[in-house]
């Protein structure tokens, strides 16, 4: 007999791909407030057959591209799933590519994941969220991670990621645990989309900490 999350997640995947069908292919995002965005996600267990995964992961791909972003987590559509994509085309300037360690990263679902720190490194950057639009705030997260996942068709594995796709990473499975990139944020470093692009378009948030009044941390996020 499925259990009742399991039933609750199933019927959310429902309703989420019926939205999709009703409208150009892509899921409504939930916005910061949404209950489902702060409490934590069942693990995939087979709670839909593999055509439904499918069509769940396309209309999520259509989703993030067409939002745009580079991730998007289950609770983000609706679903107390943990499962999340993420995809990053890396179009930005080589300076930028440079210090922030941006490559281009295929899309990829990430289906129960979990992630580890791999140097005790951390890399402070501005990052957003589509689920708290029009803001931005400067993160500290891990520089590189190790993440275990399985892909869309169970197959276990664990790989070593870094740089910025490690941050798309760690925002995403967050996500999945109910916490926004806000709880992890310098929250002095909090700006517009506008103003983060008159003031702290620089490659690194050094200028921003310094004007600002914050500390970029040196220590490893526990």
């Amino acid at each position: 007999m499925m259990r009742a999350r399991d039933r609750a997640v199933s019927e959310q995947i429902e309703i989420a791909l019926e939205a999709a069908d009703r409208g150009d292919g892509t899921i409504p995002i939930v916005e910061a407030g949404d209950p489902i965005l702060r409490q934590s996600t069942v693990p995939f267990d087979g709670q839909v057959d593999d055509d439904v995964l499918l069509q769940l992961l396309l209309a999520m791909r259509l989703t993030v591209r067409s939002a745009p972003g580079v991730g998007l987590a289950c609770p983000q559509v609706g679903i107390g799933l943990r499962m999340a994509v993420v995809e990053d085309p890396a179009t930005v300037p080589a300076d930028v590519a440079r210090v922030r360690e941006r490559e281009l990263l295929p899309f990829t679902p990430l289906i129960n994941p979990e992630y580890r720190d791999a140097s005790g490194e951390l890399a402070s950057f501005y990052e957003g969220c589509l689920s708290v639009p029009g803001y931005q705030a400067v993160v500290p997260r891990h520089r590189k991670i190790i993440l275990s996942a399985q892909d869309n068709e169970g197959t276990a594995y664990e790989r070593e990621v870094t740089g910025w796709s490690a941050r798309i990473v760690q925002h995403e499975t967050d996500h999945l645990d109910g916490i926004l990139y806000l709880d992890r944020a310098e929250m002095r470093s909090l700006a517009t989309n506008e103003q983060v692009a008159r003031w702290w378009n620089q490659p690194d948030a050094q200028a921003a900490a310094l004007a600002l009044g914050f500390e970029l941390p040196d220590t490893p996020i526990m």
